[in-house]
């Protein structure tokens, strides 16, 4: 666990509003705000044990054996020695202690390493390096390139121009891209002067510590005057400073008290539904062993009344005869001797079969990924059966379904289509990795990771083909990108957005090469040509308008309109002579929407200087109006973006990773939802979802929800509703209050559909009064998908869920972000991806890519299901039968608390004779192989309904129990009354009884175990047949003269298996007994099988008739959608972006002196690593799976879904 798994800190009282001042740790601390320590540890040296046990005997369990073991030290009511209890107990309760201890120590060395990381802080008018934990609030820090942000800080200055910085929130929103903060004016004059610095005393008042990562309220009063404080000039905990050589901030927040922390999400002690389940039914057999012991007990009261007085004749007691203290004394005697209903090795048990199944995760090859040496790993070990019962799955986008790589794929110019590659027969070809790629060598500027297939573009600009020069030329100017060349030729590009660096990226390969900007131009590279454009106005993007446009004056003085969007958008704004092209670009769209890649359409007009300068002046008074600005700015762009002329569009793929869209078809096949919560744009997710078969075409409708008041939500909300479940009845979700709180019933939708909810929107529907509405509206649909979702809100949907739908939820993502929705949700899986390893380290089981969900879930959690469930009922069927022919033998006995089985037998029988066969099963069992779980994922549904082990099953395992201990116990009681041997000898004696009972008893529960297992191996044969053969062993070993000899009190039984089993009718006996056991067991299967068949059935019952594993079915062609739907303006900008660029505020230092010309000699290519691949932009700069050679190939083609009408 990472300090970003911190449970936030509440303070005592709570704050209103923070003040401070710089440079004053007097004054601050008077406040007695949080420190920057951090502390996810539980325990410290002296707390460990005291807190520890007190955790550990809150198992209810844990304390009845501590409870019987009280009992055991009392003689008068003991008739089992004190060691059979308090030796398994100690053992559980150590390696238990010892688990958590090393749990415990990994968080400690995860604080320190936090805290003791080393930052320069201005202490005393100098720069000290100090540790992150002594940072205090109001501190002055210095930060520098790459580190990470220490604390919530005030931006102060910089060394970028105008005060900005460059961060990199992936921690935060998962987002990779960029993003840009600027300090005021005021303080950015203090520079990197440590004198200005250290005098500088302005006070905050600000907002006090919250979870709102997009929002920000302060003021700064310095040198009497009061300055605004927002988001844009803060520095948040979690962030990482890119290309900014150093700055300074004033520390806001510290420590717990971070945004960062406050988002984290608390830190829960998860448990299965089995255990809960299993705590409930223990309470019940307490329950019940305090019926029989209460009937015992009465029994004996009335037996000394009437029997007891004749006993005392010649077995006098020291207290007379008191029937009353007999029967209290014997209810508690028949405690101790039947407390085998809760055997302690249950528990042993259990925690070896989840540690073996967690290693048969983490052995598993076909969850290794190559690439990046990363195997899975079950970093929790006691939440393995939970994957084999998930109903909904919450996954997080970027980086988890998707690698966060644009690719410019293909491009529609003036009706031509560009990136499809054809053989000689005109046959389109499948692009793979052995395709041959273009040359971009004519261009010294190219992205040498840039790909592109198909050389019929490169032709057609070498040929100078005006279309296409005109649609590299929008790419290279309409746009908000900002370049950065440090070396000649060696450009690196900073975008607001993946894909729009992707398309500025595709046009420097292509010869147009974006390469400077100021507040007033453009200058780009043309064909070798260095060209500036004057920057006359940038038509900013927002949601609504869905497109951007530039208006620049060529160096020749041509004044152009550049616009690039959302097709639908861009079409309605062509002029009439654009027709014919319109109908061929749209079916190219299609073609492009088909695949699933996001397109955009580009267009420009060129403008008339006269009505341009008249447009210009009407839009500096609209933009600086008072009132209505954004209106009036509206209508003024929409004036001006009409009668455009197409040029062509873009199609760009957002880089799913592999097989993502298989596992999500196979899962939805097992019944499981997926929900996705991302902190992207809503127009980006739904796209994804669309790509990776979330969102589908044949959906009757797709829901968009973003409504801004909580009265909007709710209307969307309910007529979406009543369009899935017209006759829907108002009100009737609720189901009563039970045990497991209230729930929302499952309803069926009319069809289909999908819903899309924005953050803002899901703001309202958490609310109280809402949720249940929003819930109820979620589970109608197939799939769902949250946008601009908070890490918090991602958690609070998880939590949601889980009070009210009664169904085991799965959170799965990559970043930071994504810890608190891992923590709240049942089981958590982290993704070691591009964003750190915050999650990982705070998830229950970690892999590299998402495609391995499906193994876990499918063949691993399924398995481990199904053998925990065959444990359970198996153990209690072994332990109650064990435990009632006691119960019986009470009734024979006077009711005294005498043992029906020999005493090693009893300390043996969960220890030796039935512990291995059990594990056996539990650990190798399995019902069909993995390839077969795959080819009918419904085989899952059983566990989602708890179908295997429910307190039905259980109350069944109980009957069973009761049947076969009534066998036991009578079989063999009228076999042996008044019987004698062949030799006339009297066999019909106590000791006897007792071996033949416990001899049936082992070979009634061995055949029952060998009607459980489905899947026999080696070492379960070696284990059920070695378990009988040591009973054997050991019983004529301890019935023997000599070890009667060595301890006569410890071995009594002398000679008894001699004596008894060498006589035919004691086997008989024996037979017999089994039959009768096994027997009702053989009948009610085979009636269920005939009659009515279970889904496990029907496919053990194919794989039989398949003889042998089905050969791999032949690869899956490529699925492609003929949709007609396209994706839209889908990039992720921030509005008022555009105003930033021609504003000035974003300029980095002037770039190295550069030459232009397109020349063939050899480039030198030391040291240059561009951004971007293929047409892959990857914001960040690190790799971009560059493919290995030898990488195994995924096997998901195995794992074609057969569709079995049978089924």
């Amino acid at each position: 666990m990472s300090f970003f798994g911190m449970d936030c800190v509440r303070k005592k009282e709570r704050e209103l509003e923070r003040k401070l001042r710089a440079n004053d740790r007097e004054y601050n601390l008077s406040f007695k705000y949080a420190t920057n320590a951090i502390k996810t540890s539980k325990y410290n040296f002296f707390t460990f044990l005291p807190l520890n046990l007190f955790e550990q005997f809150q198992r209810i369990a844990n304390a009845y054996f501590l409870f019987l073991l009280v009992l055991q030290v009392i003689p008068q009511i003991s008739s089992l020695s004190w060691f059979t209890t308090v030796v398994p107990l100690v053992l559980v309760l150590s390696v238990t202690a010892a688990k958590d201890a090393t749990d415990d120590i990994n968080r400690h060395r995860s604080d320190n390493q936090v805290n003791n990381r080393k930052v320069q802080v201005l202490i005393d008018r100098k720069l000290r390096s100090e540790k992150w934990m002594d940072v205090q609030v109001g501190d002055i820090i210095k930060l520098e390139n790459n580190q990470f942000v220490t604390a919530d800080l005030l931006l102060l200055s910089s060394s970028e121009p105008l005060n900005l910085v460059y961060i990199e929130t992936a921690e935060l929103d998962g987002e990779t891209n960029l993003k840009v903060r600027q300090a005021l004016t005021v303080t950015g004059d203090l520079g990197d002067d440590i004198e200005k610095l250290a005098d500088f005393n302005g006070e905050v008042r600000c907002e006090p510590p919250n979870n709102r990562l997009d929002r920000f309220m302060g003021t700064l009063t310095y040198g009497g005057q009061k300055y605004p404080l927002d988001n844009e000039k803060i520095l948040l905990r979690g962030c990482t400073l890119r290309n900014t050589e150093w700055c300074f901030g004033l520390v806001l927040f510290g420590g717990p008290e971070t945004k960062l922390m406050q988002n984290c999400g608390k830190s829960t002690f998860k448990r299965t539904s089995i255990d809960r389940l299993m705590n409930i039914l223990v309470l019940c057999i307490f329950g019940f062993l305090a019926l029989m012991c209460t009937i015992l007990a009465i029994g004996n009261y009335f037996w000394e009344l009437n029997e007891g007085s004749q006993f005392t004749v010649f077995l006098p007691r020291q207290d007379g005869n008191d029937a009353a203290l007999s029967a209290f004394l014997t209810f508690w005697s028949y405690v101790i001797i039947l407390n085998t209903v809760v055997p302690i090795s249950l528990y042993v048990s259990v925690e070896i079969i989840r540690l073996g199944n967690s290693f048969y995760i983490e052995w598993d090859r076909k969850m290794y990924y190559a690439r990046n040496n990363t195997p899975a790993e079950a970093r929790t070990t006691t939440l393995n059966e939970e994957l084999g019962q998930i109903k909904y799955v919450f996954s997080d986008k970027t980086g988890t379904l998707t690698q966060n790589i644009m690719i410019f794929n293909k491009c529609s110019i003036n009706g031509k289509c560009y990136g499809d590659v054809y053989d000689y027969t005109g046959q389109r070809l499948e692009i793979t990795e052995k395709t041959e790629t273009v040359d971009f060598s004519f261009n010294p500027l190219a992205d040498l990771r840039f790909m592109f297939h198909d050389h019929a573009l490169v032709e057609a600009v070498k040929l100078e083909n005006p279309e296409v020069h005109a649609f590299f030329r929008l790419l290279a100017l309409c746009h908000t990108v900002m370049a950065e060349e440090k070396k000649e030729g060696e450009i690196f590009y900073q975008a607001q957005s993946p894909d729009e660096g992707a398309l500025v990226t595709a046009a420097r390969n292509f010869g147009f090469v974006f390469r400077s900007r100021t507040p007033e131009s453009v200058t780009i590279v043309e064909m070798g040509q260095q060209r500036s454009y004057e920057l006359l106005a940038i038509l900013d993007f927002n949601n609504v308008r869905k497109r951007m446009s530039v208006i620049v004056r060529s160096p020749e003085g041509k004044l152009s309109l550049y616009c690039k969007g959302a097709d639908t958008i861009i079409y309605e704004r062509l002029d009439q002579s654009c027709s014919k092209l319109m109908d061929v670009t749209t079916e190219h769209l299609n073609e492009f929407a088909g695949d699933g890649l996001r397109t955009l359409a580009l267009a420009y007009k060129d403008l008339d200087e006269e009505y341009f300068k008249q447009w210009q002046q009407r839009h500096h008074e609209a933009s600086t109006a008072l009132d209505d600005r954004e209106g009036k700015l509206d209508q003024l762009y929409e004036e001006i973006e009409k009668d455009l002329l197409l040029l062509g569009a873009t199609a760009i793929e957002d880089k799913l990773q592999d097989g993502v869209p298989q596992t999500i078809e196979q899962l939805s096949k097992a019944d499981i939802k997926i929900w996705v919560l991302t902190g992207d744009k809503q127009e980006t997710a739904e796209n994804i979802g669309y790509s990776c078969n979330l969102l589908r075409e044949e959906m009757n409708d797709v829901f968009i929800i973003s409504g801004n008041s909580p009265e909007d939500v709710r209307q969307e909300l309910r007529s979406a509703q009543t369009s899935m479940k017209p006759d829907a009845v108002e009100d009737s979700v609720f189901l009563p209050e039970g045990t497991l709180g209230k729930g929302v019933k499952e309803e069926a939708a009319n069809g289909e559909y999908g819903l899309v909810m924005n953050g803002h929107s899901l703001a309202y529907a958490l609310e109280r009064s809402m949720e249940l509405e929003f819930l109820k509206t979620a589970c109608m649909c197939k799939a769902v998908i949250c946008c601009r979702v908070t890490p918090l809100q991602k958690a609070q949907v998880v939590e949601l869920v889980k009070k009210y739908k009664r169904a085991v939820t799965l959170a799965i993502g990559d970043g930071a972000n994504d810890v608190s929705m891992i923590k709240a949700a049942h089981i958590g899986v982290g993704i070691s991806g591009q964003e750190g390893m915050q999650a990982v380290l705070s998830s229950d089981f970690s892999f590299a890519q998402f495609r391995f969900l499906q193994r876990l879930l499918l063949v691993h959690g399924r398995w481990s299901y199904l053998r925990m469930c065959k444990f359970l009922r198996y153990f209690f069927y072994k332990n109650f039968t064990f435990t009632f022919v006691h119960f019986w033998y009470g009734f024979f006995c006077g009711f005294s608390a005498q043992t029906v089985y020999d005493e090693w037998f009893i300390t043996l029988y969960n220890l030796m004779y039935t512990a291995l066969p059990v594990l056996g099963m539990s650990l190798f069992d399995q019902d069909v192989n993995d390839v077969w779980s795959f080819q009918h994922p419904q085989l899952y549904i059983p566990g989602q309904l708890n179908l295997y082990f429910s307190k039905k099953a259980f109350f069944k395992c109980a009957l069973h129990s009761g049947y076969s201990s009534l066998v036991l116990f009578f079989i063999p009681y009228a076999a042996m009354y008044d019987t004698v041997r062949d030799d006339g000898k009297d066999v019909a004696d106590y000791q006897s009884f007792a071996l033949l009972t416990q001899t049936c008893l082992m070979l009634a529960v061995s055949i029952q175990l060998g009607l459980e297992m489905a899947y026999w191996t080696a070492v379960n044969t070696f284990f059920v047949l070695g378990s009988l053969a040591m009973y054997f062993a050991v019983t004529f070993t301890m019935y023997s003269n000599g070890m009667f000899l060595t301890l006569p009190s410890a071995f009594p039984f002398i000679g008894t298996a001699r004596n008894s089993l060498n006589q035919p009718n004691i086997w008989l006996t024996i037979i017999l007994t089994s039959i009768l056991c096994v027997l009702p067991v053989v009948t009610y299967r085979f009636l269920l099988i005939q009659l009515c068949p279970t889904i496990n059935d029907k496919v053990m019952f194919k794989v039989r008739q398949a003889k042998a594993t089905p050969p791999p079915p032949p690869r899956r062609a490529r699925m492609r959608r003929t949709s007609s739907r396209r994706s839209g303006y889908a990039f992720s900008h921030a509005q008022g972006y555009g105003d930033l660029v021609t504003s000035g505020r974003f300029l980095r230092r002037a770039a190295v002196s550069r030459s232009s010309g397109l020349t063939h000699i050899g480039r030198t290519t030391t040291g240059f690593s561009p951004m971007g691949r293929s047409a892959g932009y990857s914001p960040t700069g690190r790799p971009q799976n560059a493919k290995v050679a030898d990488v195994e190939v995924t096997s998901l083609q195995m794992y074609r879904t057969i569709k079995d009408p049978a089924l």
